[in-house]
């Protein structure tokens, strides 16, 4: 049991105290280069994305034809808070909510 205890103790005259600090700080910089990549690969990409598909449906208006996340292709009819009517036919009107309009299509 001593011998445990003499094992998990640092090296004499207390040098692990100034070495410790160091240690500690080459273990977070790969964390901190970790961070830095995902942010610029994957979270500020998809941020910038989500912008852009929010001002696509704002500036949604009647007359435009869009096309849907599952691939519908439609004249817009009326627009409300969250819902947009879509003429698919002649006649035939749908309901989708907003945010499932994918691209609006420009001829």
């Amino acid at each position: 049991m001593l011998g445990l205890a003499f094992a998990m103790a640092g090296p004499p005259g207390g040098a692990a105290g100034s070495t410790g600090g160091m240690a500690a700080f080459q273990q977070i910089i790969p964390l901190v280069f970790m961070f830095a990549i995902f942010y610029f690969l994957l979270i500020r990409p998809q941020q910038k994305k989500a912008k852009e598909h929010k001002a696509l449906l704002d500036a949604i208006k009647k007359g435009d034809i869009v096309i849907t996340a599952g691939g519908v292709h439609g004249k817009v009819t009326s627009v409300d808070d969250n819902i947009v009517s879509l003429e698919i036919a002649t006649g035939v009107v749908i309901k989708i909510n907003k945010p499932y309009i994918a691209s609006i299509k420009r001829d």
